[in-house]
């Protein structure tokens, strides 16, 4: 796979590294690219690279708004979403686990968001870790929801963790959900897995979201230097004396 970023909001570009303000530099991967392998998410029968949203995370997608201002849409609806959720009732099971029951919102990803970003919107520190991402909340009023806003409130309501299996199940036998930013009907038990590292992906050498790597440790260097420093007495005091190799 080769990804230009000329999406609505280029979420796998922008964890990939690439240039999202210039799509035509991403053609640079046909002549002087690498290939990366990456992980992929599994949803029933579909694959999904960036996340599956369920409860109010999926009425947020299901919204025309969405597709125009994503960031804005999410974080303006979620508090009334939450507060007057009328949807099903879902069960999160995380490796066999009943970890929520009843959350609002569910969102499910391939590889886990930094854990300040509620909505799904921000960056994944990797897409190699063999890991989905899981977040959910569960409120019982406003304000709890207008907390989730507030960093200082909100792991009074948010549950983040990850997981290599995630079982949504509802009292319908059919539920919204949204894969990677589009609305589909799936039926219910929804089953999320990954599959690590499935996906070969050829991107730029040159790569503007990739921090350069720290230097190397030269450790024979070190050792030199440390090597010419020798602990000396002086007149009663301790001191340190450079000698000359």
């Amino acid at each position: 796979m080769m990804v230009i970023s000329a999406g609505t909001r280029n979420h796998l570009a922008l964890d990939l590294g690439l240039d999202r303000d210039d799509p035509a530099a991403c053609l640079d991967a046909l002549t002087e690219g690498v290939e990366l392998h990456i992980d992929l998410g599994l949803i029933g029968d579909r694959t999904f690279v960036n996340n599956a949203s369920f409860g109010a995370y999926a009425q947020v997608v299901q919204s025309p708004a969405y597709r125009d201002e994503k960031t804005g849409t999410a974080l303006a609806m979620l508090p009334d979403l939450l507060t007057g959720h009328q949807g099903a009732y879902l069960v999160v099971r995380v490796d066999g686990h009943v970890i929520l029951d009843g959350p609002q919102a569910v969102l499910v990803s391939n590889n886990p968001y930094k854990t300040s970003d509620i909505a799904g919107l921000g960056r994944r520190v990797g897409l190699d870790q063999g890991l989905l991402g899981v977040i959910g909340i569960k409120i019982s009023n406003a304000v709890q929801a207008a907390g989730l806003l507030r960093s200082a409130q909100r792991s009074r309501n948010l549950t983040a963790l990850t997981a290599r299996e995630v079982i949504i199940d509802a009292d319908q036998p059919q539920i919204p959900v949204g894969i990677d930013g589009e609305s589909v009907m799936m039926p219910t038990p929804v089953r999320c897995t990954i599959r690590p590292l499935a996906l070969r992906v050829q991107v730029p050498r040159g790569r503007p979201g990739v921090p350069a790597p720290k230097p190397q440790l030269d450790w024979a260097l070190l050792r030199r230097q440390a090597l010419t420093f020798t602990p000396v007495a002086d007149g009663g005091n301790s001191g340190a004396r450079e000698q000359t190799p």
